[in-house]
Formats: structure tokens, C-alpha cells, sequence
């Protein structure tokens, strides 16, 4: 073949490409017939379809932020409360020691290992933000209190707090254990 044969099969070839380029299915309309109505008729789906999807979009990213905010509630809910159940455990030794350190005292016995224990122990509470409720002298509260005991005494308002049976705990603003105590009621109330 000569030079000249090779650059008429070069142009062939590139027509031929033009010509499936234009005659391309995806294209809906004839370029030289085509009106302005039928264009903006056009343009109108394309923004439709454009609008479906961005609808589209919309939805699964929210269905996505609300999935991501529940994932996240029920772990956070899953961990406070092994941490809750932990501390409830953790507390029962914990008023063991408190009663143990107690007794040595009133034996006059050493209650320094004791002490260091209650310490750590204390540290520990301190550093999982678990807080003691404060409840002697305080009127009742059922949601911090629990009355195990009532004893009538006319000098004290109705409901306040006599004594501390158990002490209660709080952890971001949840009560891990309500505390046990006894109240007091004016002669002849019950």
C-alpha cells in the first residue's frame, strides 16, 4: 500500500467514528430537526431526574445520619449499663471494706491497709465520675432515696432523712443505686 491508501483509511475510519457518535442511542433527538420546544421539553426531564436523585440522595444520607445517631444511642446505652451493673458489684465490696474499717475502729484495732484500700477505692469512684448522694437531714427523695424504716419524731418535718441504711450513687446523672435510709413522720402519721 502506498502512502496515500494509508490516509484514505485513516479518514474513513474517522468518519465512521463520527457517524456512530451521532447516531449514538443515548441521543434522543436529531441535532438539525430538533425545535426549542422539544429541547426544553428535554431539559425539563433532565432536571426532573436530576431532582429525583438529589431527593434521593437526600433520603439515604439522612436514613444514614439517623442509623449512625441510633448505632451510637444504643451503644453508649449498652456500655452505661455493663458499667452500671459493674458498679453495682464493685459498690457491694466496696460497703464490705467501709463496714470492715468500721468494726477496727470500734476495736481499736490498725485500720491502715484499710485505709489505703478505701483510698484507691475512693479514687477509682472519683475517676468514673460515680458520686455518693448525699441524704441525711435532706427531705425524701424516691428517686434518689429508698425508705426502708419509718420513726415518728414531731421535732422534724415529715419525710426528712434520720439516718443512712446504705449510702446511693450517681453516674452521669443516673442513679446506679438508690440510697436505703429511714425517715421521719409527726407523731400519730403513718
Amino acid at each position: 500500500m502506498s502512502h496515500e491508501d494509508n490516509s484514505d483509511e485513516i479518514s474513513v475510519e474517522v468518519e465512521t467514528a463520527e457517524d456512530d457518535f451521532t447516531n449514538n442511542d443515548s441521543l434522543e433527538y436529531d441535532e438539525e430537526n430538533i425545535s426549542l420546544k422539544e429541547i426544553q421539553s428535554l431539559l425539563e426531564k433532565e432536571k426532573e431526574k436530576s431532582q429525583n436523585l438529589e431527593n434521593k440522595l437526600k433520603h439515604a444520607i439522612a436514613d444514614f445520619q439517623n442509623l449512625n445517631k441510633k448505632t451510637q444511642f444504643e451503644i453508649e446505652n449498652g456500655v452505661n449499663s455493663k458499667f452500671a451493673r459493674f458498679m453495682i458489684e464493685f459498690l457491694t465490696i466496696y460497703d464490705d471494706f467501709v463496714r470492715a474499717k468500721e468494726v477496727f475502729s470500734k476495736n481499736e484495732g490498725n485500720t491502715e491497709g484499710l485505709d489505703s484500700i478505701l483510698k484507691n477505692m475512693n479514687s477509682l469512684l472519683e475517676k468514673n465520675n460515680v458520686i455518693p448522694i448525699e441524704a441525711l437531714g435532706e427531705i425524701f427523695d424516691p428517686n434518689l432515696h429508698e425508705a426502708i424504716s419509718i420513726i415518728n419524731d414531731p421535732k422534724l418535718d415529715d419525710n426528712t432523712i434520720t439516718k443512712e441504711i446504705r449510702k446511693g450513687y450517681i453516674s452521669h446523672n443516673k442513679i446506679i443505686r438508690p440510697t436505703l435510709v429511714e425517715i421521719s413522720k409527726k407523731q400519730g402519721e403513718t
